[in-house]
Order: structure tokens, then C-alpha cells, then sequence
């Protein structure tokens, strides 16, 4: 730094005494921690100029060594406390080279008048160069505190989504965070707030409240959403806000309900992004990554004793673990976002998920983003995500943190806006993933008064008919629980009257217009014609995709079908 700088720098309606280390804004002041404003003097001292990291670190902690994230944390601060939107930048990330400052400066030397201090926050620095928030005033939030943008509803059936929208780009993304989630306490701490800035600079950014969390409706516990509900309430929220297509950004645990999306809905997704996530959430053999049935349980058993406490805040954030302003704030997020027994239900519920079969059937550009050293979710798994997905993009980075908006961010950042800024118009798609059910009808059932019960059922499940012939009934649905209840009120109004077996798949179908055909159609009729009268029959890929549904399942067997490779394991729906 300079020495003895005593210069004003003014900027954009801010005012920056470099003697007695003050920033005004109009005649509030503004206080900033320590590195944080030997931050800002270092770019106004060299505005229009690129700076990259290593002359950042080296004059900003002269004589300590720190990591980059302590960089990126307090550019990040500065973004939040100048107020940085879509019209207005002040600090430019320049891609491989570093940061620049592009407000317009001026200086002199003539001095400023001492103005009467509005009392904020108070920071100490400790001998590494670490912040530490150790006092507040409740009456004077700072800019460090977001004001929350407007959170309106959308109704999807019975359930009201809240959502808001920020920023007017020509892009919509929408943002899908995993686990727990509050709307509103998303903007009251400065690191997510600046990341879902950043986000809005580039794009109109959609967020919004699984159901049973947030500020979207409470459910009973029981009816926490499953991923194909989910799926239904971006759908709902996309609808409500004009987005015929948007990109998906999914972190942890909203990666795989973004990639069921995806492969559904190719043509309302114009890319997928997935932070530090997961295709399946317990250990086996083929994925022995994931925690095992033991460890889940321990962690569940936490969340029961030390709800209300920053619970998993050191695997989430063990760079800000020790920050007890962070501490404060993330124990609150999580209060606010879900009760005590809807944080234990959405966990086992989550322990469930398994997309590993929907990966491979995803269509659309894709990023899939981790950290070497993730605490939460092995830096294994966001390999074998990417690894699943055709065509995909994986970028690895260091750090520790599992939270994207903790950390280096703007790297993360960086490579988004690289990723979405190449996408493309969108293509027609021929393939798309569904659930595909078939009624295999008895001998001499085959006519229209014998299909016409089964019609009455799939038009009040939403399922569309896609194929008829040699007695099969073939539907073709958006989710597969919704496919299984559909199943259930045939079995239970219409087999008593007509005899029929039911098989279920969920796979990669050819479509043309209102048809389908392929691999998955000629496997649902397959299994169907495996099933006794009355049962339903379905593959374990239906199985592994609806959990938290309730349905009840009871192995069958495994089969290998003549002209279709593998071995299949069928569950019967109880």
C-alpha cells in the first residue's frame, strides 16, 4: 500500500479519506474492516488499472500468507456495500488476469470535515488478517445487511410457491438451493446476497421456496415435496413469471432435481449448472462415496438434538466455521427455513435420492462445478456426475467450502457466466425423458369399451396417451409417482371389470409429436406382461426417483428380457 496517502478519493456519491481511514457515503459513514478498506483504497489508488490476485494478497496481508478466498470474501463485502447492481458496477472481475475498478475517481488533498459517525458494525482483525464481527447496533443495518428483494406467490394445486425475481437480463436463470431455503434471509448476509447479485447482473434471476420450507406453505411432514413435486413447482414458478426457458442452477441437493427436470423438460431448460452436488446419497458398491447408512443416521440424529444451533455449518463453510456474525446468521437461516421435524424429514427423505439412471439421459449444455476439498459432498461425486452426463463441462476448483457463495465465489461466478454466455438457441428434441406406464389387457379386452375406464384415469392424472395396440394400453406421464397413482386407481376401479397387468418405467423415449416410442415403452410392455392380474410392477429406476412419496415398494425379481440388454430388478407397489 501507499504509505501516508492522504488523499479524497470520490466516487459514484462515495467519499474515501485514505488518512483517517474513512468511507462516507453522502454524510453516513460506512465502516469497513480493516483489510476490506485497504482493499477499496487499493483500487481507487489504481482505478481503470487491472490488479491481479498475487500484487492483491501480496500488498493488501504484506508479510502473511492467506488464501485467495479472503480476497474474493472482501471484494465480495465491497460489491455488497457499494450497492453494486445490473446498471451500476464498480468492481469488474477481467477473467485470468483479476479485478479492475471502473467507477470514475477523483482526488485531492485539501482534507475533509470529520462527520458525526452512524454506529454500525465493529470488527476486530486478528493476527492472520481474519475478520471478526464483534458488536452490532439493530437500529443502523449497514449496507452489509441485503434489503430483500419482493416475494410474491404463485399457487401450484392447494400449495402457494413464494418466488422472486431480480434483474432484467435477456437470460433466465433459475436457482435451486439445496436442503433449506428462506427467500428472504438469502439477502441478509453480504457473501449470498453478493452471489445472487452477481448472479442477476447477467440474467433475470428466478428464486423460489420448495414447498414446506421457507415462505412457501407449510405441508405435513408426511407430504414433504418429492422431486418430481419440485419439478412441478419450478414449472409453476417458470409459468407465473413469463420464462418459456431458463438455465437451472442446482446446488447439493437441488443438482439432481434440476437434472430430472432437464431430461424432462429439454425444451424449457436451456442449460443445467450443478454446484457441489450428488446423484446418489447413500454408500454402496458402486458409489462409495456417499456416506453410509450409519453416518446418515448419526447426522439425523443432530439435526434432531441442535435444531436452532448452525448445524453442519463446519462441513458447509469450514472457511467461515469460527466467524460468529456468520455462525449467527446461518443458525438463523436455517430456523427460519424449516421446523425442527421438516428438517429431519426432508433429510431422511433426501438420504433417498438416487438420479444415477437420469443422468445419462440429460440433453442440454451442462456445467458441473466442485470444490477439491468439499467437506459435505465428496469431490468424487461431482466427477461421476459430470462423467454421466453426455457432452458436459467439469471444472474443479480448490477450497474446502461446500456453499458456492462462500469461498472464492467469484471464480465460480466466472465460469457461470462464461458457460450461460455460450448458449445457444434452442434445438428441437426428439428425446425426453418419462415415465411410461402400459396396460397390458386380457384376452378379448382389447376394445373400446374396455379402454375407455383406463382413458377416464390417466385424464384426471395429467398422463397422455401415446400408444395403443395387440391389447396394450401405453401412457406416458411427467413424473413417476403421479404414473404409480394412476396405476393404483386403474388397479382399484377398473381391474374388476377388465383384466390387466400394469408395468412402469421411467427412460429415454423417441417422440414426434404426441407419440413415443423406443427403449422405455418396449420395456414398460415388457414388464407388464411379467405382472399378475391386478399388480403393478415397476423397474427400480421408478423406485429410486420417488422418494419421500410414501408409496411402498416389495422386491419381485429380476428379469433379463429377451432383446433388450441387462437385468432388471422389478418392485411391486404395495
Amino acid at each position: 500500500m501507499e504509505e501516508k496517502d492522504s488523499k479524497i478519493y470520490s466516487f459514484s456519491g462515495f467519499r474515501l479519506d485514505a488518512a483517517e481511514r474513512l468511507l462516507y457515503e453522502g454524510e453516513r459513514s460506512i465502516q469497513l474492516p480493516p483489510k476490506a478498506f485497504d482493499t477499496l483504497l487499493l483500487f481507487v489508488q489504481n482505478a481503470g488499472k487491472i490488479l491481479n490476485k498475487e500484487r492483491m494478497l501480496t500488498e493488501i496481508w504484506e508479510g502473511s500468507f492467506v488464501e485467495e478466498n479472503n480476497l474474493a470474501q472482501n471484494i465480495s463485502l465491497l460489491r455488497k456495500t457499494l450497492g453494486e447492481n445490473p446498471k451500476e458496477k464498480f468492481i469488474e472481475t477481467v477473467p485470468k488476469f483479476g479485478y479492475r475498478f471502473v467507477a470514475d475517481v477523483t482526488a485531492d488533498d485539501s482534507g475533509v470535515e470529520v462527520l458525526e459517525q452512524t454506529r454500525a458494525r465493529v470488527y476486530i482483525e486478528d493476527a492472520d488478517g481474519g475478520i471478526h464481527h464483534i458488536s452490532q447496533d439493530p437500529a443502523s443495518r449497514t449496507a452489509l445487511t441485503a434489503r430483500s428483494p419482493e416475494t410474491r406467490y404463485v399457487q401450484n394445486g392447494d400449495v402457494n410457491i413464494a418466488y422472486q425475481v431480480v434483474g432484467d437480463g435477456e437470460l433466465d436463470i433459475v436457482f435451486v438451493m439445496g436442503w433449506i431455503s428462506h427467500l428472504e434471509y438469502f439477502w441478509k448476509h453480504h457473501l449470498f446476497a453478493s452471489f445472487l447479485e452477481r448472479l442477476s447482473s447477467f440474467s433475470r434471476l428466478i428464486l423460489f421456496d420448495k414447498r414446506g420450507t421457507g415462505l412457501s406453505d407449510r405441508v405435513p411432514i408426511n407430504e414433504l415435496p418429492t422431486l418430481e413435486q419440485r419439478m412441478e413447482d419450478v414449472h409453476a414458478v417458470m409459468d407465473a413469471v413469463g420464462s418459456k426457458r431458463a438455465v437451472l442452477i442446482g446446488v447439493s441437493e437441488g443438482g439432481p432435481m434440476c437434472s430430472l427436470f432437464a431430461a424432462t423438460y429439454p425444451e424449457r431448460t436451456a442449460g443445467l449448472v450443478m454446484i457441489g452436488t450428488y446423484a446418489k446419497r447413500i454408500r454402496d458398491d458402486d458409489y462409495p462415496w456417499a456416506p453410509s447408512v450409519e453416518q446418515r443416521a448419526a447426522f439425523i440424529d443432530i439435526v434432531k438434538s441442535d435444531w436452532g444451533k448452525p448445524v453442519g455449518i463446519e462441513e458447509r463453510a469450514p472457511s467461515m466455521a469460527e466467524d460468529e456474525e456468520f455462525r449467527e446468521w446461518w443458525a438463523t437461516y436455517l430456523r427460519m427455513g424449516a421446523s425442527p421435524g421438516a428438517a429431519v424429514a426432508l433429510t431422511t427423505m433426501n438420504a433417498e435420492i438416487d438420479v444415477r439412471t437420469v443422468l445419462p439421459l440429460v440433453r442440454v449444455p451442462t456445467l458441473v462445478i466442485h470444490r477439491t476439498g468439499d467437506a459435505c459432498l465428496k469431490v468424487e461425486e461431482g466427477r461421476y456426475v459430470a462423467s454421466r452426463i453426455p457432452g458436459s463441462r467439469y471444472v474443479e476448483f480448490s477450497g474446502d467450502d461446500h456453499l458456492p457463495f462462500v469461498g472464492n465465489q467469484d471464480e465460480i461466478l466466472d465460469e457461470i457466466e462464461r458457460f450461460v454466455s455460450g448458449i445457444q438457441e434452442a434445438g428441437e428434441f426428439d428425446r425426453v425423458l418419462a415415465t411410461v406406464m402400459t396396460v397390458c389387457l386380457g384376452s378379448g379386452e382389447s376394445g373400446e369399451a374396455a379402454r375407455e375406464p383406463i382413458r377416464k384415469q390417466l385424464e384426471f392424472s395429467k398422463g397422455r396417451e401415446v400408444a395403443s395396440h395387440n391389447g396394450f394400453v401405453v401412457a406416458a406421464f411427467d413424473g413417476p409417482a403421479r404414473a404409480i397413482r394412476c396405476a393404483t386407481s386403474i388397479a382399484k376401479n377398473v381391474s374388476g371389470d377388465i383384466d390387466c397387468r400394469i408395468g412402469i418405467h421411467t427412460g429415454e423415449c423417441d417422440r414426434i409429436g404426441d407419440v413415443y416410442s423406443g427403449f422405455a415403452v418396449e420395456l414398460s410392455e415388457r414388464i407388464a406382461e411379467k405382472s399378475d392380474l391386478g399388480e403393478i410392477l415397476v423397474s427400480r429406476t421408478v423406485k429410486d426417483l420417488v422418494a419421500g412419496s410414501g408409496i411402498v415398494f416389495e422386491e419381485n425379481s429380476i428379469e433379463s428380457f429377451e432383446g433388450l440388454d441387462g437385468e432388471w430388478r422389478l418392485f411391486s407397489v404395495k
